[in-house]
């Protein structure tokens, strides 16, 4: 099997995911998973493709991370990585990824703030007098 590579966004996150046939090793950006998503919820929400297909333990995970904060990173991962387990095997893993709903890109982003208000909504306190 040769590298299979997907792209995954969530919020300001990007993640550039590399997968190859292996014994399961996560890393990303050069560091163990564990070292870089210090969280246990974090390292869940980034092995959940992997544990809904039933492949842990079968393949290398390489992965680039820019942009955003941590929770939306883990995020950008699993969809990335959900993205390339479907390049891999499409009818073996596609319907389980999308029961979970790992292969919808969450479109939720950070609304501008407008001028001659503080925030994206919030208004100025309105005084009558």
């Amino acid at each position: 099997m040769e590298q299979v590579h997907a792209l995954g966004r969530r919020k300001a996150a990007v993640a550039r995911v590399y997968v190859v046939a292996g014994k399961g090793n996560i890393t990303i950006n050069d560091r163990p998973l564990e070292d870089y998503f210090k969280e246990e919820a974090l390292r869940y929400i980034v092995n959940q493709p992997l544990a809904v297909t039933a492949t842990e333990g079968q393949f290398d995970v390489k992965v680039t991370i820019a942009g955003g904060g941590i929770k939306g990173q883990a995020e950008a991962v699993r969809l990335g990585l959900s993205r390339a387990l479907c390049e891999i095997d499409k009818e073996a893993y596609r319907p389980a990824l999308k029961a979970a709903g790992f292969l919808t890109r969450d479109a939720r982003e950070v609304e501008r703030k407008k001028p001659g208000q503080p925030g994206a909504r919030r208004r100025f306190q309105f005084s009558k007098r």
